[in-house]
């Protein structure tokens, strides 16, 4: 839906009261007025037997289904290959090769980072109502053309299943795109105090950031992967964008679309790399502006400390935008809903098997309810299909690479030979023809296991049943128990309890949900991100977003001369 704009430029010289005056500033009408529109969250399709949009996802599946793409490294517009090559394969399917292509060397890095100062010069220049235009423009595109195309990529390269691909590489790539436009908007309706504009004016305009921005981005969201990349350029800036080596598919066509729409070379270079080659290259370039990542914790520390030890070559301060995962959870009072529970628990455990940064991977029941709960997980768990992702029916399929898979495997065999656990459910692992891992239950006796206090990211949920009269102790240690704080989900009917727990884990979430899954943020409806080792907090999504990627200049400019040097109380 193309979002409705109109001039707002007359009310915006209004209520600043700058009159005829504005034609003497220094500061151009682009910079301050923009035309306002509204904007919608993208609407989540169906995908019903018969439907048009099913039909379109099938024939774009089948057109990819055997199809091994050459992806270039793209700096400048130009293509380049290296002799590093690469495989992405599909997960659900590891024999088969979705993408072929290429890591950037460091002097490729380089050349990326100069082409893309150079074309700053004169994207900045452009006015920001065009920048907008160009991305409500492409944002549409994306929701009706590229729509299949898109999910497509996204479920055979990523592993996710219809509805998982069309919430990310669908609805929240096109929300982001819109609604960060929107909020781009948005900050210029705020313009300081005139109190005389016929004598002194102050505006406030944003420049983008001097230099360039590193973006790297996960392979679990496409939507994500977008973000970082683009939405920056929205300010004038321009990226360097390191994709994931297991989403190389899905991000190079949010690539080719924008470069068909006109978008300009050298603006985002897109740069598949080795990831410790890339981050050497960038953070050891004075010209760096920003990170802005999304990934493991020790990547992102990594990072951070390779600026502090480059902090006295930068021409700034580099800003540090992180996202970095979390130990999610949900906590059920004795009042809670049992149904509500068992539902939201299984989607947000083992919906895209458990690879969201959201996921929930431990949940808190008290001892008065576990044997309902604890039965509704289990016959709950007995119907969910795992499989191919093709097949409509699955419910979730295969995590997303081996070292993923392997990773998981370790957990749960831990589990399975720890005295202090039990496997309640699942806990298979068959790597022979998918990176398949069963959605797997594990009962602890302490919060203090490993399992349970540990990012695993994966199908892995962990479950600790406390007595009903130790719940204020056990919430009280809630955020204790690990050092993560992204989101976590409160269950409960009784108002005076969850007025006090609301307090409680304040700091435990940067997303906190009460009687819902710990995940689905929307777009402008749950700004997201976390504290702690979860990140930065900068949430994504939100309308401060935008703000971290302008400088903002105030403009003073006064139309009356200064007759003296003195002040009116000095004469007699």
């Amino acid at each position: 839906m193309l979002p409705v704009r109109r001039a707002i430029s007359t009310d915006l010289r209004r209520n600043l009261k700058v009159g005829a005056r504005a034609i003497s500033s220094v500061v151009p009408k682009s910079d301050i007025e923009l035309k306002d529109f509204t904007v919608k969250n993208e609407p989540v399709l169906g995908y019903l037997p018969g439907s048009k949009e099913r039909e379109e996802l099938k024939a774009a599946l089948d057109s990819l289904a055997d199809v091994t793409e050459d992806i270039p490294i793209i700096i400048g517009g130009k293509e380049y290959r290296t002799e590093h090559v690469q495989h992405q394969v599909m997960p659900h399917d590891h024999k088969k090769k979705v993408a072929k292509f290429y890591w950037a060397t460091p002097e490729l890095i380089s050349k990326a980072i100069d082409t893309s100062l150079k074309a700053k010069a004169d994207w900045e220049k452009v006015p920001i109502d065009e920048k907008i235009d160009m991305f409500l423009k492409v944002s549409d595109d994306m929701s009706t053309k590229y729509r299949a195309l898109l999910n497509a990529t996204t479920m055979l390269g990523q592993a996710k299943t219809v509805i998982q691909a069309e919430i990310d590489s669908a609805a929240e790539l096109i929300d982001f795109f819109r609604l960060n436009c929107f909020f781009a908007k948005e900050l210029y309706k705020y313009q300081p105090i005139s109190e005389n504009p016929e004598q002194t004016l102050n505006l406030m305009r944003y420049r983008s950031l001097e230099g360039f921005i590193a973006s790297v981005t996960p392979f679990n969201f496409t939507a994500i992967a977008g973000n970082l990349a683009y939405t920056p350029t929205v300010m004038g800036n321009v990226t360097l964008w390191k994709p994931s080596d297991t989403a190389i598919v899905s991000n190079y066509l949010i690539y080719k679309i924008f470069r068909d729409a006109g978008f300009p070379d050298g603006v985002v270079n897109f740069l598949p790399s080795d990831g410790p080659v890339f981050g050497k290259v960038v953070t050891a370039h004075p010209e760096l502006a920003a990170v802005n990542f999304t990934g493991s914790v020790p990547t992102f520390q990594w990072l951070w400390k390779a600026v502090g030890e480059n902090i006295d070559k930068y021409t700034g301060f580099p800003k540090l935008v992180g996202e970095c995962g979390g130990k999610n959870y949900h906590f059920v009072h004795p009042t809670a809903d049992i149904t509500t529970v068992v539902a939201s628990t299984i989607r947000s455990a083992f919906e895209y098997q458990g690879q969201k940064c959201s996921a929930c991977s431990r949940i808190y029941v008290p001892e008065s309810l576990w044997p309902q709960i604890k039965e509704g997980l289990l016959e709950t768990h007995k119907t969910l299909k795992v499989g191919p992702v093709t097949e409509f029916d699955t419910f979730m399929s295969a995590v997303i690479d081996r070292k993923s898979f392997d990773r998981i495997r370790g957990y749960i065999e831990r589990a399975k030979s720890s005295p202090n656990s039990e496997i309640l459910a699942g806990g298979e692992c068959d790597d022979s023809v998918g990176f398949f891992v069963q959605p797997t239950i594990v009962q602890v006796n302490s919060p203090t296991e490993s399992i349970f206090r540990e990012e695993i990211f994966g199908p892995v949920l962990s479950v600790y049943v406390y007595k009903d009269q130790d719940v204020d102790g056990v919430l009280n240690s809630v955020g204790s128990h690990t050092p993560y704080a992204l989101t976590g989900a409160l269950y409960c009917q009784d108002q005076d309890f969850a007025n006090n727990a609301a307090v409680t884990l304040k700091g435990t979430a940067g997303n906190f949900y009460v009687n819902d899954k710990s995940t689905g943020s929307v777009v402008g409806q749950q700004p997201f991100g976390g504290a702690r080792l979860s990140g930065t907090n900068d949430k994504a999504g939100g309308p401060h977003y935008m703000l971290k990627w302008s400088s903002a200049q105030a403009v003073k400019q006064t139309f009356v001369p200064l007759p003296d040097v003195g002040y009116p109380y000095m004469k007699n």
